[in-house]
């Protein structure tokens, strides 16, 4: 979106040398279509309980992105296309499903 002052009212302003330096004496202010929405997602990330559910996503949600690309070859994709893709995200999530359970029995005994 871009909102545009009116020239005429700005000309007589007294606050237009530090609003503008354009030649026609008209501000123009561009905000993305979803600014309100990315404003207040910085806010909630920024707040103290976002800042602690930022902390839970690094240690759980993006250790497993890291173990994928690291040690499961997430890296670089083998096969071209969405579908080859795809498969290949998806056997790599069940292989990590697999070394959870089997994680998780080991412990059972």
């Amino acid at each position: 979106r871009e909102y545009k002052s009116d020239p005429k009212l700005c000309a007589s302003c007294p606050l237009l040398d530090q609003c503008t330096r354009s030649k026609n004496h008209q501000k123009v202010i561009t905000r993305h279509l979803w600014e309100e929405f990315k404003e207040k997602v910085r806010l909630n990330r920024l707040s103290q309980s976002g800042k602690m559910l930022y902390k839970y996503r690094k240690e759980k949600v993006e250790r497993s992105f890291a173990d994928s690309k690291e040690l499961h070859g997430l890296r670089y994709c083998r096969l071209r296309g969405l579908h080859n893709a795809s498969e290949q995200v998806l056997l790599t999530a069940a292989c990590q499903n697999m070394k959870k359970i089997a994680t998780h029995l080991a412990k059972l005994g």
